[in-house]
């Protein structure tokens, strides 16, 4: 396919900067090269790009006159959240003829309504803002990731993010009742809506959902709320393999009474790179083991003031875990603040491997009870295009995604082991494929999978996504370049 984004003019002309500007202000409008930086450079610094201006709107009516002006003149729009992607989907190409477009100044909680368990927000809320504000109301908003601290909702929902607890209540896009969007023309969809039920006709809200901002910018969302849970046991385990990992997983659904709400793999060399870069951490079992799981349940019952609970549940089905030799040590968290440091080892993989040097990273889902059969394939694959690589899997065994990274060996820079790119990258994802599962489980196509969309998706597939790009957005405004080639 031809590749569209290369026809973009390479500047943007003057008189659509100054109507922008005067849309936006001098507090929306930025052109000042140092402090556009933050919002041309993935973090992992693998995409840096160029753009005329960062818009910075601080409503939506803001959002739908910079499109309109941007649709008139042919303009490409960059939209962009907490620029905490892995995919170089928010950065800007390198020719400097779009303009980014920053949601976060539109960073209001608009309504929380407990009783009908739903949150009204704006794109640009820092996703750790609505789980506190949510708790605040004895309720939770269950989406949580790594990055929760920075990223926002509305990147959130353009990506379909994933995070550690879609096993017990899905990814991004089941956590909302409805989204308001600006369409490529600069029209406003308005679909707020708080309905469990809606059967009139497409439910269009899905089309953003995952898109990455390819098809319009989402401004504001409803958001589903859960009870918040009262009673919660998390355990660090050395377990045999990754087979006893999901037979663990599998035993776990029943005897927890359905309320397993996290189980995530790791392996050794994971822990090792973290332990090592993020200070304050110690590993929390005295020996060394090959492969660990990070386990937790939760409840929505207060514990029993005289012990037992989802504590004790966990304890005894441990103890019958380590009998039956699918583990091998475990410690139980017995305060909130052991358990945040044994999420802290989790959640600080990818800051590690960054830390330790080059990596390439894989988001991949298989079927659950296929795991190990690919852990063990998919290594002895990506040693065969470098023997020397250090292979990093670690990812939410519960819902089948895996982020099935490669280390560079020791010493290797940026540029030597990015020659093995796409090598090491087909190695991977024709597995994937024989295995039946999706080369990107929740971080999104962006930049860097654009090619491996094309060799990896059907042409029926492919034609679909595209009829339905060039349907909203004809001038190939929103995003060029980014998820699909049109």
């Amino acid at each position: 396919m031809p590749d569209t984004y290369t026809t973009i003019p390479s500047a943007v002309p003057d008189a659509v900067l100054n109507a922008i500007h005067r849309v936006v202000g001098d507090k929306g409008f930025v052109v000042d090269t140092h402090e556009m930086e933050q919002h041309v450079v993935e973090w992992r610094d693998n995409y840096r790009g160029r753009a005329a201006a960062v818009v910075r709107p601080a409503s939506t009516e803001e959002v739908a006159a910079v499109v309109r002006i941007c649709a008139e003149a042919g303009v490409p729009i960059v939209p962009q959240g907490g620029m905490t992607g892995l995919v170089g989907a928010g950065i800007p190409h390198e020719h400097g003829g779009e303009i980014v477009l920053s949601l976060r100044r539109m960073n209001r909680i608009l309504e929380i309504n407990p009783t009908a368990y739903t949150m009204t927000v704006e794109a640009g809320v820092v996703l750790k803002t609505i789980q506190d504000e949510a708790a605040t109301h004895d309720r939770l908003f269950p989406l949580s990731l790594a990055a929760e601290g920075s990223c926002t909702i509305g990147g959130n929902l353009s990506t379909n993010a994933g995070g550690v607890q879609v096993l017990h209540y899905g990814n991004a896009r089941s956590l909302v009742l409805g989204v308001e969007a600006v369409l490529p023309d600069g029209r406003v969809w308005n679909g707020l809506r708080s309905l469990k039920k809606d059967n009139t006709g497409y439910d269009l809200k899905h089309l953003f959902m995952g898109a990455e901002g390819t098809l319009g910018i989402i401004t504001k969302a409803v958001l589903k709320l859960f009870p918040r849970p009262k009673d919660v046991a998390t355990a660090w385990l050395a377990v045999r393999n990754p087979a006893a990992a999901v037979e663990l997983l599998s035993r776990a659904h029943a005897a927890s009474e359905d309320n397993v709400t996290s189980c995530e793999l790791m392996g050794r060399l994971g822990i090792d790179l973290v332990l090592k870069h993020i200070p304050g951490l110690t590993d929390p079992l005295v020996e060394r083991h090959d492969w660990y799981v990070l386990l937790e349940w939760s409840s929505t019952r207060p514990a029993p003031v005289h012990g037992g609970g989802m504590l004790a549940k966990m304890e005894a089905f441990l103890g019958d875990a380590m009998e039956a030799g699918l583990v091998f040590d475990a410690v139980l968290a017995q305060s909130q603040a052991q358990a945040q440091t044994f999420w802290k080892i989790r959640e600080s993989h990818s800051e590690a491997q960054k830390l330790e040097g080059p990596s390439i990273k894989h988001d991949i889902s298989v079927p659950v009870d296929r795991i190990p059969e690919f852990v063990d394939k998919g290594v002895a694959a990506m040693k065969a295009v470098m023997p020397d690589l250090r292979p990093v899997p670690f990812g939410h065994v519960g819902d089948g995604n895996l982020h099935f990274n490669a280390q560079a060996p020791v010493g290797m820079d940026k540029p030597a082991f990015f020659a093995h790119l796409g090598d090491i990258n087909h190695a991977v994802h024709d597995l994937v494929r024989e295995f039946g599962g999706s080369i990107s489980a929740e971080h999104g196509i962006g930049r860097f999978k654009l090619e491996e969309l094309e060799r990896y998706r059907g042409s029926v597939e492919l034609d679909a996504m595209r009829a339905i790009k060039r349907a909203l957005d004809p001038k190939n405004i929103m995003n060029p370049g980014k998820v699909l080639r049109v």
